[in-house]
C-alpha cells in the first residue's frame, strides 16, 4: 500500500506518459544507431519527470543517473556493446567543477551572513528602494547582473541569496517574488563580459582552434573583454522589465513569511489578552518625555522600551537599557504597546511616530527578537523578587509585559506588574532577543517555554576574517587561471578555519537538494554528448531548415544551443556547436566568428527548467516548482532569443 501511494499518476499525467512513450518509439525508428535511440528515449524520460513533476527534481535526476548506470548491466539486452556511460565515470558529477564551486559558494554566503555584512547590504537596498517590489527587483537584480558580469553567475546569485532573505523577512514580500528575478538578471549578467560566462570565457580558445584548421581567408579573429557589453546590458535591462511589468502574472505567490509570527503573537493574545505592536519614535524638542528617566516614562504611560538610539549606538537587550537612562531631544525609542495606548501616548507625550521601522528594522526584526514566555523555575533565586528589584530588562534583556499566575494575568493595566514579586510557577510574557532568549536557556532561574525561535548566532567580530577571505577567493577567480572551485573553496575554508562558521554551520549552510541535481544530471549531458545524439540532433535540425536567409541560420544555431543547453552543461554545449555554427557560417558567406558568439551567448538562455546551477540554487529557497520555472523562464527564453539576435545584427 505504500509503494503504491508513493507516486500517484492523475489522468494527465498518464495521457502525458503515453504521449512521450509514443514520441519515443516513433524517433527510435528515425535514428541512426541504438546508442541514439537510448538516449533520446531517456532523454524524453528526463523532461517527463521534470515537466510534471512525478517525483522530486532531485530525486528525479538521481534516477535518470542510476538508470544510465544500469544499462552497463542490461546492455546485451538494451543491443548495445556496452553501458551508455562508462559506469567509472557515473559519479563524477559529484567531484565537478561546477558542483563543488556551488557547495563553497553557499558557504562564503553562509559565512558573509553570520558577520552581518548582508544584513547591512539588505539595509541599504530597503532604504532605496522600500519595501515595494517595483522598485527593489530592479534594485537588486541590476546589482546583480552587473556582479555577475565579473564572477561567475553562480557565485553572485549564492552571494546575494541571504540579501534577498532578509530583504524579504524585513518587507514582508515573499522569496518566490525576489528571488526568480535575482536568479534570471544573474544568468543575464554572464553575457555583459567576456568572463562573466564559462563559455564565453571558454569561445576565444575554441576560435583559436577552429582557426588552425580554416584557411586564411576565414580566420577569424578573437573577442576582446567588452565585445559583447551591449548584448550584455540589453539581456539585463530586458530581465529587470520584464519582472517589472509582468511580475504580478508570472511570478508565484509564495508564502513570504510562514505566519510563525503571527501565530505567536495571535497565541499571547488568546491566553494572556497580551496583543502588543512595535512602534519606533522620536523624542522632539517640545516633547513631555525630554529630560524624563526611562522609569519615570513607563510609569505614567503603560509601554515598554524595547531599543533606544541616543546617536551614540543603538541600546537593546541585555546590558544595554537601564530604567535611569534620561531621554533628550533626538533620541529615537522602540516602543511595545497596544494599538489604543500607543495613540493616547502619542497624544499626551507629542513625539513623532515613524511610518516603519528604521533604525530598529534590523535589530528587532522576527528573526532577531519577539515576544516569548518563560517560567519561574522551582527553587529560583528570583522568587520573592519582582522584575523592578533584579533589573530584568538589563539584567536579562527581557522586557516584561504580563505574569500568568493561578489562571489569572497580571498585566501593566492590572496592578504594576513589574512591581509583582514572583512565586514558583510565574508564566512571564516578555519581549526579547532570541539571543538573550538562547542565554536563558542555561540559567537555572527559568524554564524558557518558547523554543520555536530562530537560533541565530551573529558574528560581527568575524567581519574582518570573512571579507579577507572573501577577497581572496574573488581575487582568484577574477586574476588567475586557477580553477573556479579551488579558488572558491580556498575562501570557504577560510572561513571555516578562522571560525566565521563551524563545519556543522558550513554543512547546513549547503543546499543538497541542489548539490543532488546537478551532479545526478551531469551522466546525462555526457551521454548526449558522447552517443552522438547532440551532433544527430544538429544535423537534423540545420537539414530541415533548408534554404533560408543568414540570420534564419543564426536562428537555428541560438535555438540548437538554447535546446542543448538545458539538458546538458552550457561549457558541453558550446564545445560542441561553436565548430558546427563556425561551418555553417562559412557555407552560407557569413561571419563565422559572429556564428561562434552566438553560440556562447546562447548557452546562457537556461530559464525554462531549473538545470542552471543559479536555477537550481534558487529553487529550494523561493519554493519554486518546475511549472514555475516553465510559466515565467518560457516568456524569458523567447525575449532573450529576440534581444540577443537583434543586438547580434544590429552591431556585428
Amino acid at each position: 500500500m505504500l509503494c503504491s501511494d508513493s507516486v500517484r499518476l492523475s489522468p494527465k499525467k498518464m495521457i502525458a506518459a503515453a504521449i512521450f512513450t509514443l514520441l519515443a518509439i516513433g524517433l527510435s525508428s528515425v535514428v541512426p544507431s541504438i546508442q541514439i535511440a537510448w538516449v533520446t528515449a531517456i532523454l524524453l524520460l528526463t523532461i517527463y519527470l521534470f515537466a510534471f513533476e512525478i517525483v522530486d527534481v532531485d530525486v528525479a535526476a538521481v534516477t535518470i543517473m542510476v538508470i544510465l548506470g544500469l544499462t552497463s548491466l542490461f546492455a546485451p539486452v538494451m543491443g548495445l556493446e556496452q553501458g551508455l556511460v562508462d559506469t567509472r565515470q557515473i559519479f563524477n558529477g559529484f567531484s565537478s567543477n561546477a558542483v563543488i564551486s556551488i557547495i563553497a559558494v553557499m558557504i562564503i554566503g553562509a559565512g558573509l551572513d553570520k558577520t552581518g555584512i548582508m544584513s547591512k547590504v539588505a539595509s541599504f537596498i530597503l532604504n532605496i528602494g522600500g519595501t515595494t517590489e517595483t522598485r527593489i527587483i530592479p534594485i537588486i537584480s541590476s546589482t546583480v547582473g552587473i556582479i555577475s558580469s565579473f564572477m561567475q553567475n553562480v557565485g553572485a546569485a549564492a552571494l546575494f541569496l541571504p540579501v534577498v532573505s532578509r530583504i524579504s523577512a524585513r518587507s514582508g514580500l515573499p522569496m518566490s517574488r525576489l528571488l526568480m528575478p535575482m536568479g534570471f538578471c544573474a544568468i543575464l549578467g554572464g553575457t555583459v563580459t567576456m568572463v562573466g560566462s564559462s563559455p564565453l570565457i571558454l569561445l576565444n580558445d575554441l576560435i583559436l582552434t577552429s582557426n588552425q584548421a580554416l584557411p586564411a581567408e576565414h580566420q577569424m579573429e578573437t573577442w576582446s573583454l567588452f565585445s559583447v557589453t551591449p548584448i550584455g546590458l540589453a539581456l539585463v535591462a530586458t530581465g529587470i522589465i520584464y519582472f517589472v511589468v509582468a511580475g504580478r502574472f508570472v511570478l508565484p505567490t509564495g508564502k513570504g513569511d510562514d505566519g510563525s509570527t503571527h501565530k505567536t503573537m495571535e497565541y499571547f493574545e488568546n491566553i494572556y489578552g497580551v496583543d502588543y505592536d512595535l512602534y519606533e519614535i522620536v523624542v522632539p524638542a517640545g516633547s513631555r518625555l525630554t529630560g524624563k528617566c526611562l522609569d519615570e516614562i513607563e510609569e505614567d504611560f503603560p509601554i515598554r522600551v524595547v531599543g533606544i538610539d541616543k546617536g551614540d549606538g543603538l541600546r537593546f537587550g541585555n546590558q544595554s537599557i537601564d530604567r535611569t537612562i534620561a531621554i533628550e531631544a533626538g533620541t529615537i525609542l522602540g516602543v511595545l504597546a497596544d494599538d489604543d495606548i500607543f495613540e493616547h501616548f502619542v497624544q499626551a507625550s507629542k513625539v513623532e511616530v515613524k511610518k516603519d521601522l528604521d533604525t530598529f528594522a534590523e535589530a528587532l526584526i522576527p528573526s532577531k527578537a519577539g515576544i516569548a514566555e518563560v517560567v519561574i523555575a522551582p527553587g529560583s533565586a528570583l522568587i520573592g523578587k519582582s522584575a523592578r528589584d533584579i533589573f530584568m530588562r538589563k539584567t536579562y534583556g527581557l522586557s516584561l509585559l504580563a505574569i500568568h499566575r493561578g489562571g489569572e494575568t497580571v498585566t501593566r493595566e492590572g496592578g504594576g506588574v513589574r512591581d509583582t514579586p514572583f512565586i514558583s510557577g510565574d508564566a512571564l510574557v516578555v519581549h526579547t532577543t532570541w539571543s538573550d532568549l538562547a542565554r536563558l536557556e542555561t540559567d537555572r532561574n527559568f524554564v524558557v517555554v518558547t523554543t520555536e525561535y530562530p537560533h541565530e548566532e551573529s558574528r560581527p567580530h568575524k567581519v574582518v576574517c570573512a571579507g579577507v577571505f572573501f577577497a581572496i577567493a574573488l581575487s582568484m577567480v577574477l586574476f588567475t587561471d586557477l580553477r573556479l572551485s579551488i579558488a572558491l573553496l580556498t575562501g570557504a575554508l577560510g572561513m571555516i578555519l578562522t571560525n566565521v562558521l563551524s563545519i556543522d554551520e558550513a554543512y547546513q549552510a549547503v543546499s543538497w537538494k541542489t548539490v543532488f541535481l546537478l551532479a545526478s544530471l551531469i551522466p546525462l549531458g555526457l551521454a548526449v554528448e558522447t552517443s552522438g545524439t547532440a551532433a544527430w540532433i544538429a544535423q537534423q535540425t540545420l537539414a530541415v531548415m533548408g534554404d533560408v536567409p543568414v540570420w534564419g541560420l543564426q536562428l537555428a544555431v541560438a535555438l540548437l544551443a538554447t535546446f542543448f543547453t538545458l539538458v546538458m552543461s552550457n561549457v558541453g554545449a558550446t564545445v560542441l556547436l561553436v565548430p558546427l555554427a563556425v561551418n555553417i557560417a562559412i557555407g552560407a558567406g557569413a561571419n563565422p566568428a559572429v556564428f561562434a558568439l552566438t553560440v556562447a551567448i546562447a548557452t546562457s538562455n537556461s530559464f525554462l527548467i531549473p538545470t542552471h546551477q543559479v536555477n537550481a540554487l534558487i529553487m529550494g529557497p523561493g519554493g519554486y516548482r518546475v511549472p514555475d520555472f516553465m510559466r515565467a523562464g518560457g516568456i524569458m527564453t523567447i525575449l532573450f532569443l529576440i534581444v540577443s539576435m537583434l543586438m547580434l545584427n544590429l552591431i556585428f
